[in-house]
């Protein structure tokens, strides 16, 4: 648990897919990020949160994970709110804003067409998530954001899917690790209902005991 994790370069060509809608769009949107998202806070936090994949116009364009789209104005709200991370969100990387308690990546690092990766994808993506865990030396918790990125985190785990079952709200128990899951915060699931503020936040209430028992002992007021 030393040193970077690994990262998929600016023109990883592991998944040829991705790397045409990369090129794709690198000719379309020449100004924007167009590359593998790398993860954003420090390693030493508590917390990884992981989510499926860059969005077209939110990381994809900016760089940072969950910056420039609906799924970013929920997440780092909720972060602001538990004291995990401190600043003001801008939706660009250069807003400031600093992870304290969190760090984020995604279960696949490119964007992928219609926000939906392969089952091909995600595995040649995740030794760089099982990297990423295996350099938090304080890492007490995952949040899986969706079924798709619970399944990456067993994976990259050693972990069978069997082993532990997707449930909005579940607390899972591993080997020292929770595993903690909630429906994705982006927009389509806010504004259908499937999840709502409150339900993200109780997440975060249940979650951070876990964290650091000594300092978090519900949510805030």
């Amino acid at each position: 648990m030393s040193g970077r994790p690994a990262a998929p370069p600016r023109d990883c060509a592991l998944c040829p897919r991705l790397a045409g809608f990369r090129a794709e769009n690198r000719a379309r949107f020449p100004d924007w990020h167009n590359a593998p998202v790398a993860s954003f806070g420090p390693l030493d936090a508590p917390l990884l949160i992981v989510g499926l994949a860059p969005g077209l116009r939110g990381a994809n364009r900016t760089g940072r994970p969950f910056t420039g789209d609906w799924a970013g104005e929920l997440l780092y709200a909720t972060l602001l709110r538990f004291g995990l991370a401190e600043g003001v969100y801008g939706a660009r990387p250069e807003d400031g804003l600093r992870l304290t308690g969190a760090r984020i990546c995604n279960a696949v690092r490119c964007v992928p067409p219609g926000n939906r990766p392969t089952p091909a994808e995600i595995a040649a993506c995740n030794p760089f998530l099982a990297a990423e865990i295996a350099a938090m030396p304080r890492l007490r918790a995952v949040l899986a954001l969706g079924a798709i990125a619970h399944g990456a985190v067993l994976r990259a785990l050693g972990r069978r899917p069997s082993s532990a079952r997707f449930a909005h709200g579940a607390l899972h128990a591993l080997d020292g690790l929770t595993l903690a899951d909630s429906y994705h915060c982006s927009r389509y699931n806010t504004n259908t209902g499937r999840l709502t503020e409150a339900m993200f936040r109780a997440v975060f209430a249940r979650l951070l005991p876990r964290l650091d028992p000594a300092r978090h002992t519900g949510a805030p007021g």
